[in-house]
């Protein structure tokens, strides 16, 4: 088939190489010049694992171009992937998604499936075919579909091409079976749906996740307080099938260009229809106070971080990812600076990012140990394998105060402890040794 994919981010460039993967012809499509620049040298935008290789290997597949008349004019497929950032009331913005139907109706010459895969707020579908056909030049005939994603930023790919499902939501039966054509080289059950159905979908499963985050670090604080061990606790739950064992790691909250936003977006629109989902307002509430936990627990330390030096390790919301979306070093880092801390950082990815926000502020570090010399507290915000991997010893020899402060429950308190750290993580106790008693 002959598909084009407006927008060219997490969503957009996976989607489109994975369909060139499975044989589609793919254009892509994007308002930044630079991005498709680097695209048509085969060198991906944003970082995630095997995207850049399946560009190279389906080169042939695959155009670039910000030329949306040459994208739209005659593909069997447009799917819409431009992003829907947050608006100040948490309401999603749409105006990406508006834009693109309007053009698409402007441009195409031919009968076509348009798919909204930006995450979108129940009814967005209906508003994109209304405008669809007000804006229609021709006489041709245009379906809408729902068709959300479900993919995690660093396991993108495969995320996309060996899904858990595909969900669709259509209006007709022409639209679906045009749907299951697209999709027919993966192999991946379907879920057919109406249009809001889907639109649902996709909010009511990032928020559940988003749900069980919140609820295992409200777990591990409450841990700390009678003395339980959290990790013991996500095992004992994670055990039950009916709970299962992701997303029961505890820490300093979630991040990205998901969670936070949809949570709030569907907030947003349960109180616009007079409606309030009270689980999803107290994970928003429990997310935004765990990603400073960090900071109060350095309190009993220090009463102020005014000339100390501290180094942090992981910048970026999650592994495997360059993205800082809502990541815990956008709110810690700035509150450290503001109190008159010396910062020094370490990250494999993020770095450049991050100092497109912090270019002075901030010493950069090209290694973990760099950045530990002389260090007062060490902060890890993100659970790197190179962190994860780092010899214990390493933080009492070149730190000068061994005081690390882990938000991601990286190392195991028996080993902190032999390595001579004073160290505090989320939710946990030395756990006694069984075998001697």
């Amino acid at each position: 088939m002959k598909i084009s994919v407006a927008g060219t981010g997490y969503v957009g460039l996976v989607t489109a190489v994975c369909l060139a993967e499975k044989g589609n012809t793919v254009t892509c499509l994007d308002i930044d010049s630079e991005k498709i620049s680097l695209m048509q040298q085969g060198i991906s935008p944003i970082f995630e694992p095997h995207l850049e290789d399946l560009m190279h290997k389906n080169k042939d597949r695959l155009t670039y171009t910000t030329d949306y008349i040459k994208a739209y004019i005659d593909a069997d497929v447009i799917i819409i992937g431009v992003g829907t950032p947050e608006k100040k009331d948490g309401s999603a913005n749409l105006k990406y998604v508006f834009e693109v139907a309007r053009q698409i109706a402007q441009t195409v010459e031919k009968d076509c499936v348009v798919i909204v895969k930006s995450t979108v707020p129940v009814g967005t579908n209906d508003k994109v075919e209304q405008i669809i056909k007000e804006h229609c030049k021709l006489n041709v005939r245009i379906y809408v579909v729902s068709n959300p994603e479900f993919l995690s930023q660093g396991t993108a790919v495969k995320d996309t091409l060996q899904a858990t499902r595909i969900v669709i939501g259509v209006e007709s039966r022409n639209a679906e079976n045009i749907m299951k054509k697209m999709y027919s080289q993966f192999d991946i059950p379907f879920v057919v749906t109406d249009r809001r159905s889907a639109e649902m979908i996709k909010y009511a499963a990032n928020d559940f996740l988003a749900l069980k985050i919140s609820y295992i670090n409200e777990m591990a604080n409450l841990c700390e307080i009678v003395g339980a061990n959290i990790e013991d606790v996500a095992k004992g739950m994670g055990m039950d099938p009916r709970i299962g064992d992701r997303f029961l790691n505890a820490g300093i909250g979630y991040g990205g260009s998901c969670f936070p936003k949809d949570t709030k977006a569907l907030h947003w629109l349960a109180s616009f229809n007079d409606y309030e989902l009270k689980t999803v307002k107290a994970a928003i509430e429990v997310n935004e106070n765990q990603k400073i936990k960090l900071i109060k627990k350095t309190k009993k330390y220090f009463d102020s971080f005014n000339g100390l030096n501290i180094a942090v390790l992981g910048l970026t919301f999650k592994p495997g990812t360059d993205d800082l979306r809502d990541a815990p070093s956008l709110v810690n880092i700035p509150l450290l600076i503001e109190d008159g801390a010396n910062v020094k950082a370490w990250d494999p990815v993020g770095i450049d990012n991050f100092k497109r926000l912090y270019p002075e502020e901030i010493e950069y570090c090209e290694t973990i140990e760099a950045t530990l010399v002389n260090a007062d507290i060490c902060f890890i915000f993100t659970e790197w394998s190179e962190i994860k991997n780092f010899e214990l010893y390493k933080f009492t020899e070149l730190m000068r105060n061994p005081l690390v402060m882990d938000g991601r429950n990286c190392y195991s308190l028996t080993d902190a402890e032999e390595a001579g750290l004073i160290y505090e993580s989320i939710g946990r106790k030395k756990v006694f040794n069984r075998h001697n008693c």
